[in-house]
C-alpha cells in the first residue's frame, strides 16, 4: 500500500481505491492505512476519507511487501500477519487523528494497541464489537476516527425497520421509489456500520440486521419485492450502548451478537492535555469515583468538559461553573455543587440562569462591539 501511495504522490486515495487496485479486501485496506497514518507514513486528508502520500511513504515502500493482485487470499494473509508480528512492531499512536468532520481524535491505549488500530483488526477479522459507556465518552469519535467509510444510524425508541434497510419514497415526478436505507449501503459497498444507542432501538427492529451479522452474510428485503442483499467484503458491524440511561435494554440477542464488547469511560488525563481547567478536572474525577461506588448517578464526561471550556472561553470561569451545575441531573445536583465548591472554592453556584430585565439603555450599550462609536464616551455638545 505504502509503494501504492508512493508511486501516485499527488492523488487523493479513497480506501475501496487502494483495495480496488491491490485486490485486497476492505477490511485488510482499512487495517493497512490506519497503520500508515499513526506512523506518520501517510495523511489522512481533512473529509477523513481520502489519504495521499507524505515525505515518509516513500521510505516505508521499501519494506513494504505489496502482493499482485490474485495471488493470494487477502484475509488470510491478514491473519497471518496478525499472529507472526512480534509484539514490538505494534505501531506507535503518533498523534491525533482527523475525523471526518475536522475535529480530532486522540487515540488511546486498548490491548497494547492504539485503539483505531484493536478496530481495524478486529474489523479485518469480521468481529462485531460493542462499546458502551456514559454519554460523552468518546464512543462515537472512536469508531469514527477508526472506520472512515463510516455509516452511522442514530438509534432511538421511534427507529423503524425501514430506518435500517429502506422504505418507500416519493420522487419529484409523484413516483414511488424504494429508498435504500444505511445498512443495504453498507452491505452492498463494504463499508462499516454503526448503530449509536443500540439498546434504545426496539428488539424486533434489531432482528432485521442479525441476518447479516451471522453466517448468512445477507438480508431479504420483504418490502422490496423480497429482494435479497448480500454482503460484500468490508462490511463490519459496531455498535454503541449507554448503560443506565432510560429506555436503554441490552438484550442477550443483541450482546450475544458481539464477541467483544469494550467499556469506554472518559480520559481525564487527556482533558488535562486539552488544557481543560486543572481544577474542573479534579471535580469530574471526584464525581466519578462516587458514580463508581453507586454513591450517585452522573458525572462530567470529556463532552461536558469540552463544553465547560467552550463556555468558559466565551461567558468566563462563573457561568461556565454554573452550566455545569446546570446539566446535572436534579437528584445529582447538590453533590456537584459540593464538589465545585470545595475544588474550585466558589461559593452559592447555582444553574445558569435568566436574571432580571435590563434597562434598554444598558441592554443596547452591551450589544455595541468595543470601539465603536456608540460605546465611545461623548464630549460636552455645545
Amino acid at each position: 500500500m505504502a509503494r501504492l501511495l508512493a508511486d501516485r504522490p499527488a492523488d487523493s486515495l479513497t480506501t475501496g481505491e487502494i483495495s480496488k487496485a491491490l485486490g485486497h479486501s476492505h477490511g485488510a485496506v482499512q487495517q493497512a492505512v490506519n497503520t500508515l497514518v499513526l506512523r506518520g507514513e501517510a495523511d489522512r486528508l481533512s473529509t477523513g476519507r481520502q489519504f495521499r502520500a507524505n515525505v515518509k511513504t516513500a521510505a516505508a515502500a521499501q519494506a513494504a511487501v505489496i502482493s499482485r493482485p490474485g495471488t493470494h487470499s487477502p484475509r488470510a494473509a491478514a491473519a497471518t500477519a496478525r499472529t507472526t508480528a512480534p509484539a514490538a512492531a505494534t505501531p506507535n499512536p503518533g498523534g491525533p487523528i482527523r475525523r471526518a468532520g475536522g475535529q480530532l481524535y486522540h487515540p488511546r491505549e486498548l490491548a497494547d494497541l492504539p485503539d483505531v488500530e484493536a478496530l481495524a483488526r478486529l474489523r479485518d477479522a469480521d468481529v462485531p464489537v460493542l462499546l458502551y459507556g456514559p454519554p460523552g465518552t468518546g464512543k462515537t469519535s472512536l469508531v469514527e476516527a477508526a472506520f472512515p467509510d463510516l455509516l452511522t444510524v442514530a438509534g432511538d425508541g421511534d427507529t423503524t425497520v425501514g430506518d435500517l434497510i429502506g422504505e418507500y419514497t416519493q420522487d419529484d415526478g409523484g413516483n414511488y421509489v424504494f429508498q435504500y436505507g444505511p445498512l443495504v449501503t453498507a452491505m452492498t459497498e463494504g463499508r462499516a456500520l454503526l448503530i449509536d444507542d443500540a439498546t434504545l432501538i426496539s428488539p424486533k427492529v434489531l432482528a432485521a440486521l442479525y441476518p447479516a451479522m451471522d453466517g448468512r452474510r445477507q438480508i431479504q428485503v420483504k418490502a422490496h419485492k423480497g429482494e435479497t442483499i448480500k454482503s460484500q467484503p468490508g462490511f463490519y458491524v459496531v455498535a454503541g450502548h449507554n448503560p443506565g440511561v432510560h429506555g436503554a435494554v441490552l438484550t442477550e440477542a443483541l450482546s450475544s451478537r458481539f464477541s467483544v464488547q469494550i467499556q469506554v469511560g472518559t480520559d481525564y488525563d487527556l482533558a488535562l492535555a486539552l488544557r481543560i481547567d486543572a481544577r474542573v478536572v479534579r471535580v469530574a474525577r471526584n464525581l466519578a469515583r462516587q458514580v463508581e461506588l453507586g454513591e450517585l448517578g452522573w458525572a462530567p464526561q470529556l463532552r461536558e468538559l469540552l463544553s465547560y471550556q467552550k463556555t468558559e472561553a466565551v461567558l468566563g470561569t462563573k457561568a461556565a461553573l454554573a452550566n455545569l451545575v446546570g446539566i446535572a441531573p436534579v437528584e445529582d445536583r447538590d453533590a456537584v455543587v459540593a464538589a465545585v465548591s470545595k475544588v474550585v472554592g466558589v461559593k452559592d453556584v447555582a444553574p445558569l440562569t435568566l436574571g432580571k430585565q435590563l434597562p434598554a439603555a444598558t441592554a443596547s450599550a452591551a450589544r455595541q462591539p468595543p470601539g465603536s462609536a456608540s460605546s465611545a464616551p461623548r464630549g460636552r455638545q455645545r
